[in-house]
């Protein structure tokens, strides 16, 4: 034991004396019939345990987890302290009905004019949002069941295109017909349910839509759990359209990938490592990673872990505000252990909402900000910033985040370790085998994890929480890129069989972690384009329960957004008449 390391504890580090680190993922670049030959020689009892062993040693995580003393207890899901209130906000009633909540929501946003929303033609591109469905079912333009002729239409075509781009696992155009039939009747009497009837929205592949499966990315999961009813979310309410030869990224990508087409105003999807912040940001949309607790996760595959949540993607941050006041309540359980704030929206037609933008502070680690794959990135974000900061007269304060590479290892452990308990009773059972190439390799890591290597990342979550939770003192939110690179390549060699590439997944992943095991609110906003003309997002992470001022801060970055592009391949599902 003399490589024994102990580390001071957290209250005694000197932030001044912190070096920038974000340590370095070493690991293979495969992809094709290599990556199968790896998986083969990784799942041998003996040589996959020597192989395991080294990427964990190059990673230096047993030195982290077991050759380390931390003096922290462990923390086994985000805990927060009391969070002073919100200014400007709408509060909302979690326990009451989901339609009451979004006509609050409604009255928070900007006065809406849909002479200018439903302009001509030769107007720039603009996603449609919401409330220009919602106007033209009222005014009789149209009605859901045209747009859910458009949508089967879309669907079909994005289907057959080449490259193929199969953008829903499980779609029935009759179910579709039927449930536009009923929403078009409402709209007929004057009773629509609220503004999100007749709205289409995509629900990710790891949360129950009854009677769909859920098969989270698996082709076998349906046979051992049913879908006997809605995830409570719901029961509320691929390839990248911009370029498709790249990858959306994460793994609520067809969702992402979907709003973007155009096809759907608004998904649902999980984030348990950045899965809606990081395909929203390559896809050009807005993602909301809600504060772990604030919406209710029973019903989805990742419902006993302690970094995952449901969240809202949408073309714009008006329609994540509507979403997310739909699915938003946590669970009876998480109400008793987490204590969470009566959840409230920020009143955006407020006159005070301009002075409250000029208060705040915004934090900036710049050696961490800069650290990217293409300096186009930290360039847009910067000057979305700086844009920012000249418009409101907000502060941007320079921050120091410490051990970020540790904060990397403790989310791998407990995410993998989740996601290995939750799936060893079917993985056993010999179903590992029928799993996609990566997921193959990354179960013999997760099952590499000891019970003591769980409880040190657990002592490094509340470590790295009292870091946070100190920098919060000083500052409102924490403004990053949403990830390091734009949307990758998709290599030809990993088009039949994959590939695992875990720089490029660090790249993705560079900025979005403290959010998930530390719990944290956090949003992806569309700043701009890449030259090659990829998307870019910025990332606004904020205090716990803080969604208000995110969701706040994220409509004044979007309306000072000089251009939206039209991606390479989209549908505009509510035709001009």
């Amino acid at each position: 034991m003399g490589n024994k390391r102990v580390m001071l504890p957290a209250t005694e580090v000197d932030l001044t004396t912190v070096k920038y680190d974000p340590g370095e993922i070493e690991a293979p670049e495969i992809s094709g019939l290599w990556l199968k030959i790896f998986v083969k020689l990784v799942e041998m009892p003996l040589l996959g345990s020597l192989i395991i062993g080294q990427l964990k040693k190059q990673n230096k995580m047993d030195q982290m987890l077991r050759e380390t003393v931390i003096p922290e207890p462990p923390m086994f899901r985000p805990e927060f302290p009391p969070q002073e209130p919100e200014p400007g906000v709408v509060f909302l009633k979690e326990d009451g009905k989901a339609e009451d909540r979004v006509d609050s929501a409604v009255r928070c946003l900007h006065h809406y004019d849909p002479d200018s929303n439903h302009g001509s033609d030769s107007s720039p591109f603009r996603y449609w949002k919401i409330r220009d469905y919602a106007y033209a079912y009222r005014q009789r333009l149209t009605t859901p069941s045209s747009v859910a002729e458009h949508v089967i239409c879309a669907i079909e075509e994005f289907s057959n295109k080449k490259p193929p781009m199969p953008l829903l696992i499980s779609f029935d155009p009759e179910d579709v017909r039927k449930q536009a039939v009923a929403s078009t009747q409402r709209f007929e009497e004057g009773k629509p349910l609220s503004i999100l009837d007749g709205i289409f929205v995509a629900i990710k592949d790891d949360i129950d839509c009854y009677p769909y499966p859920s098969n989270g990315g698996t082709t076998w999961l349906h046979e051992v759990r049913k879908v006997k009813e809605d995830a409570v979310s719901v029961s509320r309410t691929a390839r990248n359209p911009h370029d498709l030869e790249r990858y959306t990224g994460g793994s609520s990508s067809g969702p992402a990938a979907i709003v973007a087409s155009g096809i759907c105003s608004a998904a649902l999807g999980t984030d348990g490592g950045g899965s809606i912040r990081i395909p929203s940001s390559l896809c050009g949309i807005v993602g909301l990673k809600t504060t772990y607790g604030r919406t209710n996760i029973k019903g989805s595959l990742c419902d006993g872990g302690t970094v995952e949540i449901i969240g809202p993607l949408a073309s714009n941050v008006e329609d994540i505000i509507l979403v997310y006041a739909a699915i938003l309540g946590s669970s009876p359980s998480d109400k008793i252990s987490l204590h969470p704030s009566v959840p409230c929206l920020p009143d955006l037609s407020s006159h005070e909402n301009s002075s409250i933008l000029g208060s705040l502070r915004l934090g900036k680690y710049t050696e961490w900000f800069n650290d990217v794959f293409s300096p186009d990135i930290s360039n847009k974000c910067e000057d979305a910033l700086n844009m920012f900061s000249e418009t409101h007269g907000c502060k941007i304060l320079e921050i120091v985040i410490p051990e970020l590479d540790e904060m990397r290892t403790a989310h791998v452990v407990s995410i993998g370790s989740e996601a290995a308990t939750s799936m060893s009773p079917d993985l056993q059972d010999g179903k590992g085998g029928r799993l996609t190439l990566d997921s193959r390799i990354n179960f013999p890591l997760f099952n590499s994890f000891s019970a003591s290597d769980y409880v040190a990342a657990q002592r490094l979550r509340r470590r790295i929480m009292y870091y946070h939770m100190e920098i919060f003192k000083n500052v409102d939110v924490i403004v990053t890129p949403t990830t390091g690179m734009t949307a990758p390549v998709i290599p030809k060699s990993a088009l039949k069989l994959g590939e695992s590439n875990m720089k490029v997944t660090g790249n993705l992943m560079r900025f979005i972690i403290a959010a998930n095991l530390l719990g944290f609110p956090a949003i992806s906003v569309p700043v701009g384009y890449d030259k090659q003309g990829l998307p870019i997002g910025l990332q606004i992470i904020g205090r716990p329960w803080a969604e208000a001022t995110i969701l706040r801060l994220a409509a004044a970055f979007e309306g000072l957004r000089v251009e939206t592009k039209q991606p390479a391949s989209y549908f505009d599902i509510l035709k001009r008449n």
